[in-house]
């Protein structure tokens, strides 16, 4: 993203533009931009100059929309948990699978704490970074946020989702000291990516679909105290985004509490509902529908969902987002159907 557009997304997740422009704001990366830049995935993945001119070609395309955490340098979900052991599958053609492997849990504590700069294919990810940022930078972009997997995503990776699961419920001893693992994962994570990139970064994202699989009770015990961990890691005054699109029936009310300033959710709850339940203490960066209208939506739907959103979140912080990540197979036109809606919503909010 460009500067200005840093500071908008900024103020607006910091809670300081009431009444003010609300900015649009996508999260982008693998699944949708090599598609739309025409290139393949082993591209986007090993050739630096490809992911440089598909991300250069998007930030270009779509001026009027910030792309969040812009410039991503990862490799689809794999990036962490391919330093704990997990299979990857890396494919021309299609976003990579990420394959937990079996291992003896009775041997947690034999497991050692991943080096980002040397393990998986976070160096991979690093390299791009240090390779290109002066090249991003002549090119008039900023690189303001890192992003990481959280720790119960991170820890499905290496476990599987249902086995996971289970030892939430049967062993919580040796799952909280996974979680303590991952967690120092994530957080080292976006520290190397913040030494590669240097000052300019001043925002972390966090990403946990896992997150939503649990109830409320299992929540607290299980998930907030380590997002909790991973925010009070960097300055207070940085920009700290979650996201899940899985479910926030369990945590919504409670996530202000961990530091984070905005949420990226899906599309349930409604923005209504969300906003009551949020209460100004968090901003909100959603709800469009990224499946049943950012995919298979006209672009008059999208315009249509998109106005009802804003007018739903009244003086609610907000950032008008996707519920979730760009889609792939999204449309170019439904993207500008989105801003359309935000530049003649601002329109009217000004001249009122």
């Amino acid at each position: 993203m460009r500067l200005e557009q840093w500071h908008h997304f900024k103020a607006a997740a910091k809670r300081r533009n009431r009444g003010g422009p609300i900015p649009l704001a996508l999260i982008v990366d693998c699944p949708w931009i090599p598609g739309y830049a025409g290139i393949s995935h082993w591209d986007y993945f090993f050739d630096p100059e490809a992911w440089l001119e598909a991300n250069l070609r998007v930030q270009r395309d779509f001026p009027e929309v910030i792309w969040f955490p812009s410039w991503w340098s990862e490799m689809g979900m794999g990036a962490e948990p391919s330093a704990l052991g997990t299979r990857m599958r890396v494919y021309p053609n299609h976003i990579p699978d990420v394959e937990h492997l079996p291992f003896p849990m009775d041997e947690l504590d034999k497991l050692t704490l991943p080096d980002p700069k040397t393990d998986g294919y976070m160096p991979l990810c690093l390299y791009r970074f240090a390779k290109l940022k002066d090249r991003i930078r002549q090119a008039g972009f900023i690189i303001p946020v890192v992003a990481a997997r959280g720790p119960l995503t991170i820890a499905s990776f290496f476990r599987g989702v249902t086995e996971l699961m289970t030892d939430i419920v049967d062993h919580p001893e040796r799952t909280l000291k996974l979680f303590e693992l991952t967690t120092q994962l994530a957080i080292g994570w976006l520290k190397a990516q913040i030494e590669v990139i240097g000052d300019e970064v001043e925002g972390i994202l966090v990403l946990d679909d896992i997150t939503g699989f649990i109830g409320r009770k299992h929540y607290e015990q299980f998930a907030h105290p380590f997002l909790q961990r991973i925010c009070d890691a960097f300055p207070p005054d940085w920009v700290k985004v979650f996201h899940n699109d899985a479910s926030v029936a369990a945590c919504l009310d409670l996530l202000p509490e961990t530091g984070f300033d905005a949420l990226n959710w899906g599309v349930q709850p409604d923005m209504t509902a969300a906003c009551a339940r949020v209460n100004g203490r968090l901003c909100l960066m959603g709800n469009v529908p990224p499946l049943d209208l950012g995919v298979r939506g006209t672009p008059e739907q999208v315009y249509t969902a998109a106005l009802n959103v804003l007018h739903q979140a009244g003086d609610h912080p907000l950032i008008l987002s996707w519920g979730g990540a760009t889609t792939i197979g999204t449309p170019p036109e439904n993207i500008r159907a989105l801003a359309q809606a935000v530049r003649e919503f601002n329109g009217q909010r000004h001249r009122s």
